[in-house]
């Protein structure tokens, strides 16, 4: 999608909890500003500590200039798919539900838009024993849920526990699969514990089989916030979660409209994330970016304090927007950590020389146009984003050299494998600007010959369809950020043969013995320049088997309205800080 299925943070590799940590930053000022396009190849980095129990002690740092009141309002083109936190591993899922989810570690925002691992529900951010086997947290006193009931210790072990119900088939599985014992525990509705979560007083330690140094910023996904036992509605809860967070779920209108209203037992002094200046956030849907850039632009009414969640600037309106300083103003660029691409599932497409013809007959350029030029995206030749630490510059199917396609190359790959009129069938989001983009994909892959088959999925279910196993898809238009800073986190989820099943994110089905035996002792390097190396050679090999097309990386273009205050980039969950915004008076 044009939001990567997850945007989270870059790392440098297995790196100890007392670390930094890497994020890309582009232009990250408030208004945009500045005459030059940023490039992903020259962006810059920031270190991401892990913060002190000082950082992880509430209230959050004032906004300068905030002023509490009013409404603010988004301008999107999808509903959430989910809001379960469970099921929770798209992106903008993520950051839609900052305001209402609390975990037990999070990123804290600072007023230029850099940020800190801190304890969210917790104390702190962790304390590791046994190499990283074991983690402890302790849960801070005076955190409520929305009824006004305590954040018990029941429901933080229920929070992990029923991460193994068989509903549960969307979100992250990376507790599940290190927990001691997950791999026969079936959830907690039947009554039983799981015994590698312990409880003492205030105190949840986790047991795993494995060495995870890094545990505390998986705990920072979206996907590992906390549940109340006792309002745990299973499936049902996907519609309507409950909010320890400084707002509550008001009204929902599946596919229409979405609205928060403060959550009058949240109390700032447990919380350094979050600050809460408006009354209320309606999330607004049924948007394409067109229709939303014009308002935007036109500036009227409630969208004067209207931002988005999704939208960016259309590609149609990118010029407009970038070359007149009063609009640029309103607009907050940054270059993200993410790579789009192409995945090719592998158990329909098992020729490696159809698949390589794919990526030499790849219309990069012309994709490039269509979303905007260069302002907005640049040309992908790997898997790992140049701006992620372990990133090795190659490019095996001619991008750079060849960046309109090369179809005599990818024709005579197909002659020789005897495919010529092989059949593609491509899954694409429902969007305008995604229509515009097949077509091109179809016209450039019949010209390699190739018989193309465009398929249009709705955006809001768009990775739930792509996800299953037994689908009807050749290629998927998908894209990802690592899922907190670890090499670790791109190519386990997306490219090990353990991770293939519904609801994955292996979307390309590679089961590959070289890949998966690269990507586990990878893994086990503890030397964050040596671990970096490594999965540099992992991106290599699996481009070798040409399993995937990486297509762009992004530069992203959020417009908002005149009177939304203190636009700033959240760098933990790759989107606009939802709970730094103020609507000014």
């Amino acid at each position: 999608m044009s939001f990567s299925r997850r945007n989270f943070l870059i790392a440098t590799g297995v790196a100890a909890a007392s670390t930094t940590v890497l994020s890309a930053c582009g232009n990250g000022d408030k208004g945009g500003s500045g005459s030059k396009v940023p490039s992903v190849t020259g962006a810059k980095t920031v270190n991401i500590p892990v913060g002190t129990k000082a950082d992880s002690t509430g209230p959050a740092p004032e906004v300068p200039g905030a002023v509490k009141g009013g409404t603010l309002y988004s301008l999107d083109q999808f509903d959430m798919d989910h809001l379960d936190p469970a099921q929770i591993y798209v992106s903008t899922e993520g950051a839609i539900t900052v305001p209402i989810m609390r975990g037990l570690t999070g990123y804290k925002i600072d007023d230029k838009g850099g940020c800190t691992l801190v304890g969210d529900a917790a104390t702190d951010a962790g304390t590791m024993k046994d190499g990283g086997r074991t983690w402890t947290f302790t849960i801070k006193d005076g955190i409520k849920w929305e009824d006004g009931s305590d954040l018990s210790m029941d429901d933080v072990r229920h929070t992990f526990e029923r991460l193994f119900a068989s509903f549960v088939t969307e979100g992250p599985r990376y507790v599940q699969q290190w927990l001691v014992g997950g791999d026969k525990y079936k959830g907690p509705y039947s009554g039983k514990e799981l015994d590698s979560i312990e409880i003492s007083g205030r105190k949840i330690t986790f047991r795993l089989t494995e060495p995870r140094t890094d545990f505390n910023y998986t705990l920072a996904m979206r996907g590992y916030s906390l549940v109340p036992k006792k309002h745990d509605t299973k499936e049902k809860y996907d519609k309507r979660p409950f909010s320890c967070g400084p707002y509550k779920i008001d009204s929902r209108s599946i596919g229409k409209s979405m609205t928060y209203v403060r959550n009058e037992h949240w109390d700032p002094k447990t919380d350094s994330i979050r600050n809460a200046y408006p009354d209320k956030f309606v999330f607004q849907f049924g948007f394409q970016p067109i229709a939303s850039t014009d308002r935007f632009i036109a500036d009227r009414g409630n969208d004067q304090y209207a931002m988005a969640i999704f939208n960016e600037v259309a590609a149609e309106r990118i010029a407009q927007v970038l070359t007149n300083a009063k609009l640029k103003q309103r607009v907050l660029t940054q270059v993200d950590t993410v790579t789009y691409y192409w995945p090719i599932n592998m158990t329909r497409i098992k020729d490696v020389k159809v698949r390589q013809a794919i990526n030499w007959a790849w219309p990069h350029q012309q994709l490039q146009t269509i979303r905007g030029g260069k302002a907005s995206t640049e040309v992908a030749t790997t898997i790992l984003s140049p701006v992620t630490p372990g990133y090795e510059k190659f490019d095996l199917y001619g991008a750079s050299t060849k960046p309109g396609g090369d179809p005599a190359k990818a024709k005579a790959l197909l002659k020789e494998a005897g495919k010529l009129g092989q059949k593609l069938v491509i899954a694409y989001q429902q969007s305008d600007n995604s229509v515009k983009q097949a077509v091109a994909i179809k016209n450039a892959l019949e010209a390699a010959g190739f018989e193309v088959v465009n398929k249009q999925i709705d955006k809001s279910t768009f990775y739930t369809q792509i996800g299953k196993i037994d689908n009807d898809f050749d290629l998927f238009a998908a894209g990802w950020s690592p899922d907190w800073p670890n090499g670790y986190s791109v190519f386990f989820p997306c490219w090990s043969g353990k991770n293939i099943g519904d609801g994955r994110s292996n979307y390309a089905q590679l089961n590959d013995p070289g890949v998966n035996k690269a990507i586990d002792a990878a893994a086990k390097i503890a030397d964050p320049k040596a671990a970096n190396k490594a999965w540099g050679k992992v991106d290599r090999q699996i481009m070798e088997l040409a399993a995937v097309v990486p297509d762009y990386h992004s530069i992203r273009n959020w417009m908002h309205g005149s009177k939304v205050g203190n636009v700033v980039f959240d760098a933990g969950n790759t989107c606009i800080a939802l709970c730094k915004l103020y609507a000014k008076k």
